[in-house]
């Protein structure tokens, strides 16, 4: 009789049995694509196109697609603070590009509104106070960052920035305005030079804060 031959089964590898399934894992969207950036990015892009626009202060056309370009970037200037806030996404990129958002729109807007002439004359000592004061905040923030000290925007702030987006709103419609509204451009410089007084204001409290922290630095 021939001799029956015996195989013990072991368990082979995992590629011989049903293969486990994976658990499906949710996919977190990146911070950087939040609603709130989103916003921040488009106020960006359309620093370029506003500029572009302004490159022919005479045409009436240029002038209203300017205005309306600037106006929904300032409108996203409150939009994503408020979204970031409401769903909770702030993120250090959008602290981050934010205010350089800002400062990018309000610069570009006086250096193209002082080219095409809008801003003239004394005048233009507003603009440079508002450049001026961007400029030292922004080294102030970076200095003050070093020491992890916030300073906290106030309303006097939140003020300045309102006054002066519609400042330049009325600018930037410039001679295209006064066809509708007679007088836009005075109206527009006489805002100017409220927010260049309210940015000196805030400027100083930036200032002060920057100065006590040099002072009480023991280095």
């Amino acid at each position: 009789m021939a001799e029956t031959e015996t195989r013990t089964l072991t368990p082979g590898p995992r590629s011989d049995f049903t293969p486990a399934m994976n658990a499906v894992l949710p996919r977190r969207r990146s911070p950087a694509w939040t609603l709130a950036n989103c916003l921040t990015y488009g106020r960006l892009v359309a620093v370029p196109v506003m500029v572009a626009l302004l490159f022919w202060p005479e045409s009436h056309t240029a002038r209203w697609t300017a205005l309306g370009v600037f106006v929904a970037a300032a409108i996203t200037d409150y939009l994503d603070g408020y979204v970031a806030r409401t769903y909770h996404q702030s993120s250090a990129l959008g602290r981050m590009l934010d205010p350089i958002a800002d400062k990018l729109l309000v610069s570009a807007c006086l250096l193209m509104l002082t080219a095409d002439h809008t801003i003239v004359g004394s005048n233009i000592w507003a603009a440079i106070v508002i450049l001026c004061r961007e400029v030292l905040v922004s080294g102030l923030r970076e200095y003050l960052a070093e020491l992890k000290v916030g300073v906290p925007v106030s309303k006097i702030a939140k003020w300045k920035t309102t006054v002066q987006l519609v400042a330049l709103g009325f600018l930037v419609a410039g001679p295209a305005g006064e066809t509708l509204l007679p007088g836009t451009e005075p109206i527009g410089l006489t805002l100017l030079w409220l927010a260049a007084a309210l940015t000196l204001w805030t400027g100083w409290d930036y200032m002060r804060a920057g100065i006590k922290h040099v002072i009480d630095d023991p280095r």
